[in-house]
């Protein structure tokens, strides 16, 4: 018995003395005020529903607020790095905010998953090479764009305006539009700009008038979304509105109310999921994500942006077992594996649509990941081919 005991206590102290994982640390910065509230709200709720275990390891999800500021972006992100010693980085809710994050995450080889529309978010420019650090969960703007002009065309549209933010989200759905509706064989006549925090457009709706266009396309997200066109309504418009899916939310319905009614957008599918086919092979995968948020937040609260922080959280699920096999959490070494594994996740079912990323695309979605929306007595309405 005295030996059993003596073996049983060496045992012990052999598992003792077997070096433990660190926990797995990830910074999230989300724009839960400012202007882009609407956005980073939904986010900052979505990260309560992620896993705090993958892998065998616990995850701890460090959030703060990054006021829709892209200085305050760029503060949180190297409180994570320095403070935090993070092993990845969710953020942020917009794309300004995200192109400012990724410079630091890049620097300090920390992988960076943005939840903003923009390719240019993911794409490299200008030589550099810190892109290969940043992935992002959104669909690129070329993808909805080109849903929007197919949708264009069957409507009979000829001619196109466009009333964008002044950033990069803007300028970004104005250049793959203005391809997407060319190469459709219409004509985009008017580009117009406007701040997130602008509280008048008369000037720019004024020449949009002018032009009276066929349809007109706001690019632009959340709330200040409504504010082109309900002055566009206001001053008689009579022609077809769009939106991008930066307006996938109820606080835009609320907002924009009866100026928003017979408006088309392209959204992700986690937006009508409960509308679509069972065929649709994103259906299960989104209904998973809204019967977990409404489940905490309520009936009717759930919304797509939040749905890209879910998707973040299933990137994460998908490659931290694989990077965990060749490194331990806190050191470059797992952040670098992370990263790798971030670019090879196949065939991962989201909210949003089934991601497919490479070396050449840190997105990841194809068709699967957009549908056809139309508001119609304050709601969304699914739009079949």
């Amino acid at each position: 018995m005295k030996f059993k005991q003596i073996a049983l206590a060496a045992v012990f102290a052999l598992v003792a003395s077997a070096p433990a994982l660190a926990d797995v640390n990830i910074g999230v910065s989300v724009s839960a005020t400012g202007p882009a509230a609407a956005l980073g709200i939904a986010e900052k709720n979505t990260i309560s529903l992620l896993p705090t275990e993958i892998g065998g390891e616990k995850v701890i999800y460090h959030v703060l607020d990054d006021a829709s500021d892209t200085t305050t972006a760029v503060t949180n992100t190297r409180k994570f790095i320095t403070e935090r010693n993070v092993d990845a980085i969710v953020g942020s809710s917009t794309t300004p905010n995200s192109l400012a994050m990724i410079d630091v995450a890049a620097e300090a080889k920390t992988p960076i998953i943005s939840m903003a529309g923009s390719a240019i978010v993911v794409e490299p420019q200008d030589g550099k090479n810190n892109k290969r650090w940043a992935f992002k969960t959104p669909q690129n703007d070329a993808l909805m764009a080109g849903a929007v002009a197919a949708h264009m065309k069957k409507q009979g549209v000829k001619t196109v305006g466009f009333i964008g933010f002044s950033d990069a989200y803007g300028e970004g759905w104005y250049d793959e539009a203005k391809k997407a509706i060319e190469a459709a064989g219409m004509e985009m006549v008017a580009s117009e700009r406007y701040g997130r925090t602008d509280t008048s457009v008369t000037g720019q709706v004024l020449k949009l008038m002018a032009l009276n266009p066929d349809a007109v396309l706001v690019g632009a997200s959340g709330t200040p979304a409504a504010l082109p066109e309900t002055t566009l309504k206001e001053r008689g418009y009579k022609g077809q509105m769009y939106q991008t899916h930066g307006v996938a939310i109820r606080d835009f319905l609320r907002v924009g109310g009866k100026d928003v009614e017979g408006t088309f957008l392209p959204a992700g599918p986690v937006l009508v999921a409960d509308q679509l086919p069972d065929s649709n092979p994103v259906k299960a995968s989104a209904l998973e994500y809204i019967n977990a948020y409404e489940a905490k937040y309520g009936e009717g609260t759930v919304s797509t942006f939040g749905g890209h922080a879910w998707d973040a959280g299933r990137l994460l699920s998908a490659a931290i077992p694989v990077a965990l096999e060749k490194a331990e959490p806190g050191s470059e070494e797992f952040r670098v594996a992370l990263r790798d594994a971030l670019e090879n996740v196949h065939d991962v079912a989201g909210a949003q649509g089934v991601f497919d990323m490479s070396p050449t695309d840190h997105t990841g979605l194809d068709e699967r990941a957009v549908v056809m929306v139309k508001i119609e007595n304050g709601d969304w309405v699914y739009q079949p081919d």
